[in-house]
């Protein structure tokens, strides 16, 4: 799914661009499952036209509605209604302080989180924007359940597996062929480390690219075998650690680095399924470009974490990737598996 900006969803909208507005069973279902409280706030991300806040504010709560398209807002505003306080924002790249409440009994992102890139990070600070007992709702398409051509705006069982994780409460409802999922209670689990099967056989040396952004944050992929892990792969005959990084982080993701600037920070071994594994802790601090999906056989997404979030995932961290982690952020992850770590002196 294309990552759109706000200049591309201006013109989505100028064109005449909409989405489908909510139905009687959403109506029916939020009035069930997300009453509004006695003096109840919502969120509304990723607003549109204004068509779900709207209705929350009739329903009796007070509602920020928050977007990208100024062109969208505008039209918002103009519509008749109850009153909303409407906000352009990226809740993916802005501050979040930017907005009107510092918490909510209600966040709602209806047809919108397939749009979202760093779907973790983003949803890691909408739940600190939940007051107490309040609930995320989403509602999405699901991909099972829509043509072939329509999947690329909808959700598959996996990703809904990975943003229902880590969840006190869980509900699903079907409003007429969308999955309404109302969230409720953060409850991350303890760091879970996992291997991706075993290797075919090889020398199994390799890179793991510690990859950060002007913010701080580390690049981490969603692979297909259920897993984050950092940039990196095995080297090529003749290749030192630092040029596999580099050339396994272009070829995975399309950023372009120096291996000149690229730093060895200690070489890490341990085993897998009985096989000796080394691997190499790479930091890369300059590079151009954006993170893209290049090998979809092996990575369904990039992502920019914060470090801190990192002990929490609700899913599985590679192994090797842990480690390399590890390395970089001494103590960062509690009960790491067992490994060798060779430092590198720097230069």
């Amino acid at each position: 799914m294309a990552h759109l900006t706000g200049e591309q969803w201006d013109a989505h909208y100028a064109g005449g661009g909409r989405f489908r507005p909510p139905g009687d069973a959403e109506r029916r279902l939020l009035a069930a499952h997300v009453p509004a409280p006695a003096g109840g706030v919502a969120l509304d991300v990723g607003c549109g036209l204004g068509e779900l806040a709207r209705h929350l504010a009739g329903s009796g709560y007070r509602v920020d509605a928050v977007d990208l398209s100024d062109a969208a807002l505008a039209a918002a505003r103009r519509a008749d209604g109850p009153d909303v306080t409407y906000l352009r924002l990226d809740v993916e790249h802005d501050d979040l302080r930017r907005l009107p409440h510092t918490a909510y009994d209600l966040i709602t992102v209806r047809l919108a989180w397939v749009f979202v890139r760093d779907r973790t990070r983003v949803l890691n600070r909408l739940r600190e924007r939940l007051r107490p007992g309040g609930a995320l709702c989403v509602i999405t398409p699901v991909a099972d359940a829509v043509a072939e051509e329509r999947r690329s705006v909808a959700l598959d069982e996996t990703e809904i597996g990975l943003l229902c994780a880590g969840w006190k409460s869980v509900g699903r409802y079907d409003a007429e062929g969308l999955a309404l999922l109302v969230l409720r209670g953060p409850s991350p689990g303890p760091l879970v480390c996992a291997a991706k099967g075993r290797p075919v056989p090889h020398a199994l040396t390799g890179a793991g690219v510690v990859v950060t952004d002007p913010a701080g944050r580390v690049l981490l992929g969603w692979s297909v075998r259920g897993v984050w892990e950092l940039p990196g792969g095995k080297n090529d005959p003749g290749e030192d650690f630092a040029a596999a990084g580099v050339r396994e982080l272009a070829e995975e993701t399309s950023l372009r680095a120096d291996p000149d600037g690229a730093r060895v920070r200690a070489v890490l071994l341990d085993s897998v399924d009985g096989l000796p594994r080394l691997t190499a802790a790479v930091r890369v601090t300059v590079f151009t470009g954006e993170p893209a999906v290049t090998e979809p056989h092996l990575i369904h997404r990039w992502e920019w974490h914060e470090v801190a979030d990192l002990p929490a995932l609700s899913a599985p961290l590679f192994t090797p990737s842990a480690h390399v982690l590890d390395t970089v952020w001494p103590g960062l992850l509690p009960g790491l598996p067992p490994v060798h770590r060779y430092p590198v002196a720097g230069d």
